[in-house]
């Protein structure tokens, strides 16, 4: 379903993750943790993928949800709302504080995350660094200063 999303996005060429490296991820090596819907026949059709970030300001963690998909057939059964309620009792559940997205400015999806309450943090940017640009600034990094990780 990762691959049905990227076509969704309009990225599918930029999608390259394979079972082998969701399954290190999500099982063997945990870093991301994952929720699945399945219909009255236990079939999948959507996903949550999300994993912990840490709020220096309210000194607790939340989850920030990499992403949401729900398969073009389930749109409008609950399924979404189904997967967004199980991570926000999470959050509850754990005291974190946040529940924390980002997507595409043309997305649907906008006027249901509106309904369930969800506000755009328009005075925050997001920023990414990869390729290139990425591997540039790792070379700068001094090995005669080393950072604690």
């Amino acid at each position: 379903m990762v691959h049905e999303l990227a076509d969704f996005e309009r990225a599918a060429e930029q999608c390259h993750l394979r079972n082998e490296q969701l399954n290190r991820v999500l099982f063997e090596e945990p870093t991301v943790f994952g929720h699945v819907a399945v219909d009255d026949d236990d079939e999948p059709v959507g996903f949550a993928l999300w994993f912990l970030n840490f709020s220096t300001w309210t000194g607790t963690s939340g989850i920030h949800l990499e992403d949401l998909y729900v398969r073009p057939a389930a749109r409008g059964t609950g399924a979404g709302g189904a997967l967004l309620a199980a991570l926000a009792e999470i959050c509850v559940r754990r005291g974190y504080q946040r529940l924390e997205w980002v997507m595409l400015d043309w997305n649907p999806a906008a006027e249901f995350y509106a309904a369930i309450g969800a506000t755009v943090t328009a005075d925050w940017l997001p920023y990414r660094l990869s390729g290139d640009a990425l591997h540039r600034l790792a070379e700068r990094a001094s090995p005669a200063a080393p950072v604690n990780s």
